[in-house]
């Protein structure tokens, strides 16, 4: 056999495994859940494995997620961890469910072939202009992923490989150098697309939070005026303040801030009419220096592996996750994201660090971000779950007055379930029952929660959201599949328009929805058709 064909061949099939991963089920968990109503559009926590648990996630999120960031086994030899995915080579297939130690000469092979059709599934469900991706390493894979990201998501979309000191002590295993640190390679989906990332908020040396008095007191701390002009050129534009100010950047220079950014600032009460030109105040809290650095970050701001799991010991008990990341170091990340509302995905939850920090840095500074994190191990529940109910809830021996009160939020739980395929349909081997497929389209169409108890099989009614009234036409049994359509007489039975859509999942139709003059003539509004199961990528907000 030629070699090179052979090689060609399997990376092939790696490049594109993603393509062939089946869209499964999300099954809710009530007694899981943190929530009175369980939601796809709530914070999630998915037990399942993450590579399946990503595709069933693209036809409500593909596109909307702002920030990822992952942890995945470093390969040390030391984890445990298993190439378990469901490949058909017969090559890989030997690789199943053996442990990658450090004796394994394929390990780094393996590791390669698990992390890349996740990374494409994640890239899918990055925002096409805002998103960015953070992949935590160390020295046994840095080079190996950067290659990989530089083929997944293109080198021209390199931001920087941040370096962080992840412990305080020598390691016992050292015998040459003191190997601490780790890294965080950063990329993202479309680097084009300046202002992603924004200078965090830094500490402020001493000597200069003295020019920053709060003499005002208006709970927003210190602050200083700066002029509302600049030497460099942004924009121009006259402005009028609502006291009938008129104001014109000075000769030489441009207005600092955007015409609406100054008008938010007008409504803040953030504007000073004084001396020659209004100021603005900036704060203490808001000042930034210079862009987030790539050389070694400092300990004070991203913690030290030990503070996590401090951290962890406290919410949970001892001896509960090894070495799980410090919470200051997914804020310092969080912190870089301008938008406050972002969904932020960890599909290598571990402990929840990152489900932790996202609802820490939203009771810290008022933001709304959402995060899902996935998780396969058995723990997904007892340790991730748990310790994000603990938070939410509070912990009474916490060191911190926010975490010992409760920081507030909700999540559901969600079991990946069975596939749901469509070569089954048209072939009509293993089809799913009525109430399966009705819960998943219901899900995936709408992102809400599906209640069994609203189905009416007879009259093709599966439930209603805050936008559709949803109707599905099927059977297990492939005489009706290919027997059934949406029709004109059809399209009859299901009831005078309400204000809400009526969404309907069908085998196929002979109905054209887009002749508005037959529509009309029989009364018929609202309606979307989909076809089974996997037109609902239609649908995407």
């Amino acid at each position: 056999m030629d070699c090179r064909i052979s090689t060609a061949t399997l990376r092939s099939f790696i490049q594109n495994y993603h393509l062939a991963v089946k869209y499964h089920e999300l099954i809710p968990v009530k007694k899981n859940s943190m929530t009175d109503k369980v939601s796809l559009k709530d914070n999630l926590i998915i037990h399942g494995d993450n590579l399946k648990a990503l595709k069933a996630l693209l036809p409500t999120y593909a596109g909307k997620v702002k920030c990822i960031y992952i942890d995945p086994p470093y390969n040390t030899g030391n984890e445990g961890w298993a190439y378990n995915d469901n490949v058909n080579s017969p090559m890989m297939q030997e690789w199943l469910g053996k442990v990658v130690d450090r004796e394994d000469l394929t390990r780094h092979d393996k590791w390669l072939c698990m992390m890349m059709p996740r990374l494409k599934l994640l890239k899918e469900l990055l925002h096409p202009e805002e998103g960015i991706i953070f992949v935590s390493v160390d020295d046994n894979e840095l080079y190996n992923l950067r290659l990989l990201m530089d083929e997944v998501f293109q080198s021209e979309n390199w931001f920087a490989t941040l370096t962080r000191r992840a412990m305080h002590t020598v390691r016992n295993s050292s015998k040459d150098f003191n190997l601490n640190t780790d890294y965080v390679l950063v990329y993202a989906k479309a680097k084009s697309w300046h202002g992603m990332l924004k200078s965090r908020y830094i500490r402020i040396p001493m000597d200069k939070t003295g020019s920053y008095p709060n003499d005002d007191d208006d709970g927003k701390g210190p602050y200083k005026l700066d002029p509302i002009s600049a030497r460099n050129f942004y924009t121009t534009y006259d402005y009028v303040f609502k006291n009938g100010v008129k104001w014109t950047a000075p000769a030489g220079s441009y207005p600092r801030y955007s015409e609406d950014t100054l008008a938010e600032m007008e409504n803040a009460g953030e504007i000073v009419f004084t001396g020659k030109e209004p100021k603005a105040k900036r704060y203490l809290r808001d000042v930034q220096e210079g862009r987030p650095p790539d050389a070694l970050l400092s300990p004070e701001d991203v913690g030290f592996n030990s503070s996590g799991t401090t951290l962890l010991r406290q919410i949970m008990g001892g001896g509960k996750f090894p070495q799980p990341k410090p919470i200051e170091l997914i804020k310092y990340i969080l912190q870089m994201i301008r938008d406050k509302n972002a969904l932020v995905l960890d599909s290598f939850a571990g402990s929840g660090t990152t489900a932790h920090a996202v609802l820490d840095l939203n009771k810290e500074d008022g933001g709304n971000r959402k995060f899902i994190l996935v998780e396969c191990e058995d723990y997904a529940d007892s340790i991730t779950a748990e310790r994000i109910r603990r938070v939410i809830k509070g912990v009474p021996d916490a060191k911190e007055d926010d975490l010992r009160n409760g920081l507030g939020g909700s999540f559901s739980f969600f079991e990946l379930g069975e596939p749901i395929e469509l070569e089954n349909i048209l072939e009509g081997s293993r089809l799913p029952s009525y109430l399966d497929l009705a819960r998943y389209v219901f899900y995936t169409a709408t992102g809400e929660e599906f209640l069994p108890e609203q189905v009416d099989e007879d009259k093709h009614f599966i439930g209603e959201s805050r936008e559709y009234e949803v109707y599905l036409f099927y059977k297990p049994d492939l005489d009706y599949l290919k027997s059934t359509a949406l029709t004109l007489d059809i399209a009859k039975t299901l009831g005078e328009y309400t204000g809400k859509k009526k969404l309907v999942f069908a085998p196929t139709k002979y109905l054209d929805l887009n002749d508005s003059e037959l529509l009309a003539k029989h009364g018929l509004k609202g309606i979307e058709y989909c076809q089974l199961p996997f037109e609902i990528y239609k649908l995407r907000e």
